[in-house]
């Protein structure tokens, strides 16, 4: 598995006011998206919220519904 982050433009082109946001997603290793998250404006807020979630890797509870 690997995290993949990305940017991607928000907004139209025909106002000229589009926004650059950071994205991140979680690929398995046969490339397929195993989870995603939301926009962020600053990479490191990205990056931030990727060492979150290694950080609790095998900590989280499962909780069935």
């Amino acid at each position: 598995m690997y995290f993949e982050i990305y940017r991607q433009s928000r907004g139209t082109t025909s106002t000229g006011k589009g926004q650059w946001r950071w994205r991140w997603r979680l690929r398995a290793g046969n490339h397929e998206t195993i989870a995603s998250g939301e926009s962020y404006v600053n990479k490191a807020d990205c990056l931030h919220v990727i060492g979150l979630i290694k950080a609790v890797q095998g900590e989280t509870p499962i909780k069935e519904i």
